[in-house]
This record gives C-alpha cells, sequence and structure tokens, in this order.
C-alpha cells in the first residue's frame, strides 16, 4: 500500500495549502459558495479550511484509514461543489479552493478532485502505512527525492487546479 504514499502525501499537502489559504482569505470562498446557493460567511469558511488544515496535517503524520477516509471526502466534497458551480448560472471567476488565487471551476478540477477522493478512498479502505513517519525511513537518502516528488506533484496539481483551466479557456477561445 506505500505506493499510495505519495499520492496520499500530494493530497494531504495540498489540503493544508489550500486550507491555510482560505483560513487567511476566506472571501473569494464565501462568495463562490453563495454563488451557488449554499449561505456562508467568511467565519463559516475560516472554521471549515481549519478542519481541512488540521485533516491534511494529521493525514501526513499519522497512519489512519479515518484521516484517508476524510481526505477523500474533502476531496469528494470539493469535486460535488465543482460541478455545482460548473452548474451554475452564476458567474464565479474562482471556486475560492486556494484563498485569493484565481481557481476558475472547471472539469479539470473535477477530474483531480475525483481522482484523489478514489486514492484516498483505496487507502482508506485497504490499509495504512502512508504517513511520512512511516514511508520516510525506508526511502533512500533519508527521504528527500521522495520529498521532492511531492512537492513536484503538489506543484503540478496546484497548476493543473489554476492555471491549466485558463490555457485551455484560451485555446478554446482561440479556436
Amino acid at each position: 500500500m506505500t505506493t499510495l504514499a505519495g499520492p496520499l502525501a500530494i493530497a494531504a499537502v495540498l489540503l493544508v495549502v489550500g486550507g491555510a489559504a482560505k483560513v487567511r482569505s476566506p472571501l473569494d470562498t464565501a462568495r463562490a459558495l453563495q454563488g451557488v446557493g449554499i449561505g456562508a460567511t467568511a467565519l463559516v469558511v475560516r472554521v471549515l479550511a481549519s478542519v481541512e488544515v488540521a485533516v491534511g496535517a494529521l493525514a501526513l503524520l499519522v497512519d489512519s484509514r479515518v484521516l484517508a477516509a476524510l481526505v477523500a471526502v474533502s476531496y469528494l466534497a470539493f469535486a460535488v461543489f465543482v460541478v455545482r458551480a460548473l452548474r451554475a448560472d452564476a458567474p464565479i471567476s474562482s471556486c475560492g479552493c486556494f484563498g485569493k488565487i484565481d481557481t476558475p471551476p472547471s472539469r479539470v478540477h473535477v477530474v483531480i478532485d475525483g481522482v484523489i477522493a478514489v486514492m484516498a478512498g483505496a487507502v482508506a479502505v485497504v490499509g495504512t502505512d502512508v504517513s511520512l513517519p512511516a514511508v520516510l525511513p525506508d526511502q533512500p537518502l533519508l527521504g528527500v527525492p521522495f520529498l521532492l516528488l511531492v512537492a513536484i506533484g503538489v506543484g503540478l496539481v496546484f497548476l493543473a487546479f489554476t492555471a491549466l483551466p485558463r490555457t485551455l479557456a484560451a485555446v478554446g477561445r482561440a479556436a
């Protein structure tokens, strides 16, 4: 099951980064939620984002099927929200996933959220031993290559959430 350690670490780091950004700047997320008919204030967003940070951080540090399930549920909830935003006739320029950073709702977002939810769900069902303390001791070079690959994965998924939808939209307009 350690093959899922990297993907779960990427998902958990993104929860921490996205949650921290929403704690710091909750208004875009609150507006996005309101745009699809979910009444949420900045305070509600901050509370939920704090839970997001806690789930992500704990999933990095503790082997737990429950934490993996919470990661899966988080990404499933994100996917459901983005689908709802795509279907809404409201002008939502950002889903607020990373606070103030423009992350327009897109099909790419739904697919990535869905894939991450399935992967985290697999960890929750099949087993654990994917936390950093469980995985790093078995990695070469004190786990540095593993951590670098996780950082690259986080960067790539972040770009897929933020830059790829705008790039695809620009290509579509040009064609």
